[in-house]
């Protein structure tokens, strides 16, 4: 994932497709049935759990309806959110001790 960079037009892969295709119907079925601004209503693990895919659709420029993306929109602007962002972009761009060879 990064938090660093926005791909704007990325193509998205047909397979991947149907991934963000579900994720978006799970999220609008969520906020139909419980009202949102949260996918239950009320923050939860599940907000939680899709934090890093919101990221992702931003990153990778990907398209979804205005509904989605008014949840990610919600999603982005808590302040959990805004500071996890603001530290992963202060991140070197290598790490070392993660730079191995095979």
């Amino acid at each position: 994932m990064n938090l660093k960079r926005v791909f704007p037009g990325h193509k998205v892969w047909a397979r991947a497709q149907g991934d963000i295709e579900r994720i978006t119907t799970i999220w609008r079925e969520c906020l139909a049935t419980y009202g949102g601004p949260f996918l239950f209503g009320k923050r939860s693990i599940a907000d939680a759990m899709y934090a890093p895919v919101v990221t992702r659709f931003v990153t990778y420029d990907v398209k979804i309806d205005k509904k989605c993306a008014a949840y990610g929109s919600h999603i982005l602007a808590m302040p959990e959110m805004i500071e996890w962002t603001a530290a992963a972009k202060l991140e070197p761009e290598e790490i070392d001790e993660l730079d191995m060879e095979f």
